[in-house]
């Protein structure tokens, strides 16, 4: 019969939302750098417009969006195939992520092996003293003045936790795959809370951090990869709620449930990240400084 579909693939139908999605991604990347420039009388104000048009796109791209791939999985358009090639593109993806964190723990390496040499002037100034005569011997990291944060408290705290929201998304997990229902919802909602516990506790770290994020390659680095560290907690606790409100709706079946399985890759991913960041940025990093 002509146009019978005799194959186990799925092929997508035209749809506004990819070119939705680029658009708004254009937006959103173009008001950052006017709110980058902001000391320009002509973005003073319109970049505030701009980039609030770009999040709203993005925001709407991926509601609308993952709205349809539920839709299309609920109407088993996800056959066994299909599910296969796309926990390839969820590895490939957390593979990008991967690469994406090397970058920051290369930058904290190199800052921390090779040090520039500075001189501390006070009240979180540094000098630069590079190509001065003695500049050697102030080479150390980090440097003068900032006392860095005790690993053994908080941060410690939030590893503890992490590990134990690794454990409760495992429990969710093998609850879905053995068709019990309740402990899905247990664990799923375990495993939000630590994660919500984990982001509260590092905004609190934060706000009572001894040094900001400019000045020194020390404070950079730090919050840029701790930080980001952050955001992806945030971003895999939205996708866990997301699974949960699912799970209410009665989504997931024991066969087939890569929208959970995705999730849960994810935040062992970020489990295993926040791991390294503790050992080398908050132990090693902070060895024999001054602790704040």
């Amino acid at each position: 019969m002509a146009g019978a579909k005799n194959h186990d693939y799925h092929i997508l139908a035209p749809d506004i939302w990819p070119v939705v999605g680029a658009l708004s991604a254009l937006t959103f990347t173009t008001g950052m750098v006017m709110f980058m420039h902001n000391d320009l009388e002509m973005f003073s104000t319109s970049w505030r417009i701009v980039l609030g048009l770009g999040i709203a796109g993005l925001i709407a791209t991926f509601y609308g969006w993952f709205a349809k791939v539920v839709k299309e999985a609920e109407r088993g358009d996800h056959t066994p195939v299909v599910q296969l090639h796309m926990r390839y593109g969820m590895i490939l993806f957390i593979a990008s992520e991967v690469m994406f964190f090397v970058g920051w723990f290369w930058s904290w390496f190199d800052f921390a092996l090779f040090p520039a040499p500075l001189e501390y002037l006070g009240d979180g100034i540094w000098q630069n003293l590079i190509g001065q005569e003695g500049a050697a011997a102030v080479l150390h990291f980090p440097p003068e003045g900032i006392d860095v944060l005790d690993p053994f408290s908080l941060p410690l705290l939030n590893t503890i936790i992490l590990l134990c929201s690794g454990t409760t998304v495992t429990w969710a997990h093998h609850s879905l795959i053995h068709g019990d229902r309740d402990g899905l919802k247990k664990g799923l909602w375990l495993t939000i809370a630590l994660g919500v516990l984990f982001s509260a506790i590092q905004v609190y770290e934060y706000s009572h951090a001894d040094f900001g994020f400019g000045g020194v390659s020390y404070s950079s680095a730090f919050y840029m990869a701790t930080g980001f560290h952050g955001f992806h907690v945030l971003v895999g606790t939205i996708f866990l709620i997301v699974c949960l409100v699912r799970t209410y709706k009665g989504h997931f079946t024991p066969r087939q449930h890569f929208g959970f399985e995705a999730a849960a890759w994810y935040w062992h991913f970020v489990d295993v990240v926040w791991l390294f960041l503790f050992i080398s940025i908050y132990v090693w990093g902070g060895w024999g400084a001054e602790v704040h």
